[in-house]
């Protein structure tokens, strides 16, 4: 299992496409924040990437792009401390206060939410999406509050093109369907469906989901299948986006019957970039995309 919110994330995604402000922000001052936190990986390269960097002092513990630059001071994301929070920001004549005036969150450990709200921070859930609009409407908000609205517009406009255009790259009705397993963790093999925020990608470049027949409403799009279900489904393209590896997959028991292991069609993916949804989101279609025509081409 993965000891970081990617996998916590994926486990908890949010069934809203766009995530709402908190109430305190609804009615907050039009005043940009001086000192953020981001407890979110994405939410982290997201606000670099509009030019806010220079108002974050904090980030969480899984925050690691972009590579520089990025506050010494870290907070667990998966275990918030309120009190380290409120101690977070450097005092300064304009900003006399270690208070944070803006905390981005997309996981709700210890009910941190409400534990700020209660003493005053402003906080933004953004969690999970379930689309590509709910992804850039994050970017576009970010950029709102922060006031980089400009930019941040021009970033979502610039990956919803990309995206366009990589689906549009692909034969239309291809000659034949190559159906899919992506894999986020192994022992178990948990999966994620087509309802969920990177399985609509996979639908967008035509691939049918296996895991879509073996999912329940429990599984909240993430079904946990087992070895023999993934065997029996024969799918002709792997994606893995856990720790596994393309030569591990080989010596699974049964495996080496794939279609996709016996074709090469077994793919590695940066899970990093695979578990968020921000400025990076065009990297990982353009991947998928790339490997989809390679699959659909050894067939």
């Amino acid at each position: 299992m993965f000891k970081s919110l990617r996998f916590v994330l994926a486990l908890s995604v949010s069934v809203l496409a766009i995530p709402l402000l908190s109430a305190s922000l609804a009615t907050a001052s039009t005043a940009f924040p001086q000192c953020v936190v981001s407890l979110s990986p994405t939410a982290t390269e997201t606000l670099f990437a509009i030019g806010a960097g220079a108002q974050v002092q904090a980030v969480d513990t899984d925050s690691d792009f972009p590579t520089h630059g990025l506050p010494a001071k870290r907070i667990n994301a998966l275990n918030p401390s309120v009190e380290a929070i409120l101690g977070i920001c450097k005092k300064t004549s304009s900003y006399p206060t270690t208070k944070p005036d803006l905390v981005i969150i997309s996981y709700d450990a210890n009910d941190i939410q409400a534990k700020l709200l209660a003493v005053g921070v402003k906080v933004v859930d953004q969690d999970a999406p379930t689309t590509v609009q709910g992804a850039l409407a994050q970017i576009e908000q970010l950029g709102t509050l922060t006031g980089h609205a400009t930019k941040a517009d021009s970033l979502a406009e610039s990956i919803g093109a990309s995206i366009k255009a990589d689906v549009a790259s692909l034969p239309a009705n291809p000659s034949k369907k190559l159906n899919v397993y992506y894999e986020i963790d192994t022992n178990p093999y948990y999966s994620l469906t087509s309802t969920t925020f990177v399985g609509s990608l996979l639908k967008a470049l035509g691939l049918v989901n296996i895991a879509d027949a073996d999912s329940t409403s429990a599984d909240a799009g993430y079904p946990e299948l087992s070895a023999e279900y993934i065997v029996k489904a024969n799918p002709s393209l792997i994606f893995l986006a856990g720790d596994a590896s393309v030569a591990s997959v080989a010596k699974r028991s049964g495996f080496a019957d794939v279609s996709a292991v016996k074709d090469h069609d077994v793919f590695e993916l940066n899970a990093d970039i695979a578990s968020r949804w921000g400025p990076r989101l065009s990297v990982l279609m353009s991947e998928l995309t790339q490997d989809v025509k390679s699959a659909l081409s050894s067939k």
